[in-house]
């Protein structure tokens, strides 16, 4: 800048990006008000020195506290410096309220891993205590830049999602996108339990939007299970006119026009990327399973009307009852199906409802006196019972009894508590002397770790399991800095962890309970979800933290059949913990259905 500009550049509103006020609703920029520059300078020691390619000299301005102290010539290259000292040194009850040293570097490093990632043209380094956190190059793309912020191994666990190019599929809309997006987001075995790891823009912009959020976690719909989160890098682009970033003061909110059609887009193009690497089904119905099945069998039930001897009324009931989905390379079959009633009385007398087969040359019944009882039970053939065909009509609505379940408490736990079976592979059904329970067996066993490994962290006897290959694991800038101060609780739980040059760490051994493949994903959950406020709190808090993230990662997981004996070991442990009614992370674990509430759903009572 010439230096009529630097010192212009500190009055506030002076770099205002708004000329007209069509400008408010068309904001391309990450401020717009002109005010940043000479509010840090207000609270603050700031210099600015700057030096354009023409002038003799550069330009040295110095203000303290919004008091302008020195205008002067310095030397200095091509360019712009800013450096701020001594920040809130005029209004210490504002300075009370900083954070830690560590806190505060936390939020500094997240805030420039969001600029870099946003901008892969621009070099950047970034330096906290004589050790340098975070130095980028220019990238020629996102994947390079991508490859220099978290490294080789979190690029390799990661898909492409552009749907600007993409072609379209069964499961995309064909009508035109709203919206750009590009980025990357992880496979399924790349995942973590907060959304930590999910780095959202908007026309560049870092943004926490629980829409966009809600629309990637909707992309992995059966691929995920509930509380899961993927890793994202994504950008999405949209018209300036569609987007309001002016509802939040730090901007970190926005708020779209068509929120709706920016959802579908972003799930639609998450979908496709799945899709692509064949982590999803290339085809889904989207219409109601009823509706779909009657168009696919509309056309052959409608054909057979013309077979002599089956009347209208059993085709009618035919394509009632009966879904029928056409096999490749199968002819389409029509079934017609007598009730019990007319199969027990048939006689000779009247004709019968037989199955046919509908081909181009319709087959007639011959003389229905001749065929016996016998034949005909033989003859006709019931369909199976299948996802895409009902035997019977659906049931009417049943009364549900979620107003009589509820939480159990610990009080009215016993010992006498037996396992009946499991339900959807993921809950075990079972009864005590007061009625029925459901147990979530995956946070039952996470609450039976999580105390075992808190149990065995007091009593400083961790067990490890050494890795025959200790794997490496590339820490982020952001984890970095949280790295050193998490390191001595993950060791005092069985880690064993070596700092190698840069921001890579080995892993040697791991907690012996947990998988050794799930050794990355808890190391990158601790780092990212023991936040800065969690770090600056007390030990036990930190450890609690760590402990939980290791019970969640090594638990039984939903969706696993268990043998009876397993189910009970599990039910004898949970009622041996601490808390056997809730999880770690606050979540119940059992519910109760009283018999005395059963009763009254039945209106016996």
């Amino acid at each position: 800048m010439t230096r009529d500009d630097a010192v212009l550049a500190f009055e506030r509103h002076a770099t205002s990006k708004i000329s007209k006020a069509e400008d408010l609703s068309a904001i391309g920029t990450l401020g717009f008000r002109g005010e940043a520059l000479a509010s840090i300078a207000s609270v603050a020691r700031v210099e600015l020195v700057t030096h354009t390619e023409d002038a003799a000299a550069g330009t040295r301005v110095a203000i303290e506290g919004g008091r302008m102290r020195d205008v002067k010539d310095a030397p200095h290259p091509r360019g712009t410096t800013i450096a701020v000292r001594d920040l809130f040194f005029n209004t210490p009850a504002r300075r009370k309220f900083l954070r830690s040293e560590a806190t505060e570097t936390y939020h500094l490093t997240n805030l420039v891993t969001h600029y870099a990632l946003a901008h892969p043209e621009i070099a950047f380094t970034l330096t906290n205590n004589g050790r340098e956190t975070l130095r980028v190059a220019p990238a020629k793309d996102l994947r390079e830049r991508a490859y220099q912020v978290f490294g080789a191994q979190f690029l390799d666990s990661l898909l492409e999602v552009n749907n600007a190019v993409s072609e379209p599929t069964e499961t995309s809309f064909s009508l035109p996108q709203i919206a750009k997006v590009q980025g990357f987001v992880s496979a399924p075995r790349e995942r973590r339990t907060s959304r930590d790891a999910q780095f959202l823009f908007v026309n560049g912009r870092f943004v926490r939007d629980r829409l966009i959020g809600r629309a990637l976690s909707e992309g992995y719909r059966s691929i995920l299970p509930h509380g899961v989160y993927p890793v994202a890098l994504l950008f999405i682009e949209v018209p300036l006119e569609e987007v309001d970033v002016n509802v939040h003061p730090a901007k970190t909110e926005v708020r779209f026009r068509r929120a709706a059609a920016v959802a579908d887009t972003v799930r639609e193009s998450v979908r496709s990327a799945l899709t692509s690497a064949g982590y999803a089904a290339t085809t889904e119905i989207r219409e109601s399973p009823s509706t779909a099945i009657a168009e696919e069998v509309g056309e052959d039930v409608n054909e057979s009307h013309h077979v002599k001897g089956i009347p209208d009324r059993a085709i009618h009931s035919g394509r009632e009852i009966f879904a029928l989905k056409p096999q490749p390379q199968q002819e389409p079959i029509g079934f017609g199906v007598a009730t019990a009633t007319q199969l027990d009385s048939f006689t000779d007398e009247g004709p019968p409802i037989l199955v046919t087969r509908v081909s181009a040359s319709p087959t007639t019944l011959s003389d229905e006196s001749e065929i016996k009882s016998e034949e005909l039970r033989s003859a006709i053939q019931f369909p199976r019972e299948t996802g895409e065909a009902k035997a019977f009509p659906d049931l009417p609505p049943l009364d549900s009894a979620l107003r009589f379940v509820r939480e159990g408490a610990v009080e009215s736990l016993s010992s006498n508590i037996r396992p009946l079976g499991q339900l959807d592979e993921s809950f075990i059904i079972a009864t005590d002397d007061e009625g029925l329970l459901l147990i979530d067996q995956h946070v039952a066993h996470e609450r039976v770790l999580f105390d075992k490994y808190r149990t065995l962290e007091a009593s400083r006897r961790a067990e490890s399991q050494q890795m025959l290959i200790p794997e490496t694991f590339d820490l982020t800038p952001a984890q970095t800095t949280a790295f050193d101060a998490v390191a001595e609780e993950l060791e005092s739980y069985g880690f064993e962890l070596m700092r190698l040059s840069g921001r890579t760490v080995a892993i040697k051994s791991t907690p012996a309970d947990l998988p050794a493949s799930e050794a990355r994903n808890v190391l990158a959950e601790v780092l990212d979800t023991v936040d800065a406020e969690k770090r600056g709190a007390t030990r036990a808090n930190l450890r609690d933290e760590i402990a939980a993230s290791l019970a969640c990662h090594a638990a039984i997981k939903v969706n696993l059949p268990l043998a009876p004996e397993k189910m009970r070991w599990l039910i004898d442990r949970l009622l041996m913990t601490s808390s056997p009614t809730t999880c770690p992370h606050g979540r119940p674990v059992i519910l109760r259905l009283a018999t005395q509430d059963i009763l009254k759903g039945f209106h016996r009572i």
